[in-house]
């Protein structure tokens, strides 16, 4: 709601301005702290009605040693690789060997297209790079 005038010249000469008792208006005293202090003492019950998640933990995190990160390249990025330099790549059954794990790559995604039937030999593959491998006539070796 907006008012018309603003509260202190409303009240201006009311001697405490709306505050009740002039020492009500002193400090945060009458506030019981600034902020969240008292939570764990007089402002409990606010907190436990208001904030029930403001204390405590939920939920657990891994521990890093434990994450699993793999470095991924997309087939359309081998395609270009591939494409770029032709002649450092080798070639099994008129298929181009590309093994991703030269470029320090572990696991190959599906993104992309590739323009000629590769054998491509990685740690890992995607269920849509298997796809796409195959149906360009390649193969996918995992090692």
């Amino acid at each position: 709601m907006i008012r018309k005038s603003r509260k202190i010249t409303k009240l201006r000469g009311s001697r405490t301005c709306g505050y009740g008792a002039a020492k009500k208006h002193r400090g945060a005293g009458h506030r019981g702290g600034r902020g969240l202090a008292g939570g764990h003492k007089h402002k409990w019950l606010h907190i436990v009605k208001y904030m029930p998640d403001h204390f405590g933990k939920y939920g657990f995190k891994r521990h890093p040693s434990l994450v699993k990160k793999l470095n991924t390249i997309n087939l359309g990025d081998i395609d270009e690789l591939v494409s770029k330099n032709k002649d450092a790549f080798e070639v099994e059954d008129g298929k181009i060997v590309v093994d991703v794990t030269a470029f320090e790559y572990e696991k190959v995604l599906g993104k992309g297209k590739l323009s000629c039937p590769m054998i491509i030999k990685a740690v890992e593959f995607s269920e849509g790079a298997k796809e796409k491998i195959e149906s360009a006539g390649g193969e996918f070796v995992e090692l």
